[in-house]
């Protein structure tokens, strides 16, 4: 049996919890890939049972509609398990590389090793799915892991343990429960690992700590990633498609359109096909708003707050509320509510949103929004909306951003043959199906002499060497 949660939170138990899975780690990192997948299946029979459980606990911390927690949660988790368990004994073996001239008489392979004792710090937006995916590639890179999942979210929390403690020793997985002290003592450990969701003002401290250790790190961070919407665009299914990307989870997801920047042409009537699309969605029988069971909540109190306070401060400046813009403290619900003539002094500008606000600016010219993405940092998702090839490629080029998504959004998350990730402010590192096993492996070089011998270059040197050296050099 695993020991309660609130023992293991000392720090004195953290470090035994910690020596306990370092000395598992080597044994784990020579697991079969049968070993593994059979790992994965219980974990994938497990997260199958009890889909309700999952549903009955993101309800309780978030208000999370059931079909926002089977899409959100319970599917990106399983069909990851399940692409794993396909294609891990393929990732498993050696990888064959050619053979340079060079290198003639041998042959090299890179070999992926487990990096060995590792830690998820997971977040409170997408509790369940955000603890386990990362569990997901290290449990298939061989890693041993411990879980930390958020203190904001205690219903989604309890269900991850219960999940982690059914399906595994603790010596291979734990999971610890606290606030921010116990992930600073976590942090003070030398993990070889450490795989990190969240803000990016919190994961420079995460990379801090990883520095003391000098061990390595993902970090999937957030920022303000933009949606850019052409005059030619789609304005009735791009407005549909930034309304369920956007209030999905009621806007507290990392890779939601955070602004749009749209053609100054046809602002009003992107932002008309807004209001409807966001009355289709969360009122379509006129009962009002905070009626829709479709709808969740805002985390906590503190958050709502942050995000009142953000609105506040655009309608102070001159910011017009185009939809929404109502609020309930009592019930942590800020309406749907798209802003117009928004400026750079507003905080919702200066600060990822993160809740349900979505900022409309214009542009004039491709040129100057290219210009006005890339004078920010570099954004974790880059959605472009066009009915011109060659107008989507010239934003793909001219703006980096860790993914880049046209007429869509957020499918990039669970899309197993795409790398997910940041870029520098936006995060560290990458995700999903190969890239994810890969994050928590070292892929180590191999090489084996077959025949012949490198003798003839060493000392003493003779100007024999010295001319083979110099057709090296010229030839190769």
């Amino acid at each position: 049996m695993n020991a309660p949660m609130t023992e293991l939170a000392a720090p004195a138990a953290l470090r035994v919890l910690f020596e306990k899975q370092r000395l598992r780690a080597a044994a784990q990192a020579q697991t079969t890939a049968e070993q593994r997948v059979e790992k994965l299946k219980k974990l994938l029979d497990y997260l199958m049972v009890h889909q309700e459980e999952a549903r009955q606990a993101t309800y309780a911390d978030l208000r999370k509609p059931a079909a926002e927690t089977t899409l959100g949660e319970i599917y990106v988790l399983t069909s990851e398990i399940k692409y794993t368990i396909k294609h891990l004994p393929r990732w498993m073996k050696p990888q064959r590389v050619p053979t340079p001239l060079s290198a003639l008489g041998t042959s090299g392979y890179v070999q992926y090793e487990a990096k060995g004792n590792a830690l998820i710090m997971a977040p409170w937006n997408y509790p369940i799915n955000l603890a386990l995916k990362p569990l997901v590639s290290a449990v298939a890179a061989g890693c041993v892991a411990v879980v930390k999942p958020s203190e904001l979210t205690p219903h989604s929390s309890a269900f991850v343990r219960k999940v982690i403690e059914a399906v595994f020793a603790e010596e291979e997985v734990a999971v610890v429960e606290g606030d921010a002290a116990v992930a600073q003592a976590l942090l003070e450990l030398p993990f070889n690992h450490i795989f990190f969701t969240g803000s990016p003002a919190i994961g420079k401290i995460v990379m801090k700590a990883a520095a003391e250790h000098l061990a390595s790190v993902t970090l999937e961070l957030g920022g303000k990633s933009p949606a850019i919407v052409d005059e030619t665009a789609d304005l009735r299914a791009t407005a549909r498609t930034l309304a369920w990307g956007k209030y999905l989870n009621n806007g507290q997801t990392c890779i939601a359109p955070d602004y749009v920047l749209v053609h100054n042409s046809v602002k009003d009537k992107l932002v008309d096909e807004l209001k409807g699309a966001i009355g289709a969605m969360y009122d379509p029988e006129g009962r009002g708003m905070m009626a829709s069971e479709n709808y969740a909540r805002i985390v906590n109190q503190n958050h709502f707050e942050r995000l009142q306070r953000y609105l506040d401060d655009a309608l102070n400046q001159g910011a017009v509320v185009a939809v929404g813009g109502q609020s309930t403290p009592a019930d942590r619900y800020l309406q749907p509510t798209v802003l117009t003539h928004v400026t750079e002094r507003m905080k919702v500008m200066q600060e990822e949103i993160f809740g349900p606000i979505l900022p409309v600016l214009t542009y004039q010219t491709p040129t100057e929004a290219v210009d006005y993405v890339n004078a920010r940092p570099k954004p974790l998702a880059l959605y472009v909306h066009s009915r011109r090839a060659a107008r989507a490629d010239y934003f793909l080029k001219n703006i980096s951003a860790g993914n880049a998504l046209v007429n869509e959004v957020l499918t990039q998350f669970g899309h197993h043959e795409l790398p997910f990730g940041g870029v520098n402010n936006s995060g560290i590192g990458k995700s999903n199906g190969f890239y994810g096993f890969q994050e928590f492996s070292n892929p180590k070089g191999v090489v084996k002499r077959k025949f012949g011998t490198l003798r003839f270059l060493y000392p003493p040197y003779t100007e024999r060497q010295q001319r083979i050296l110099g057709w090296l050099v010229k030839y190769l």
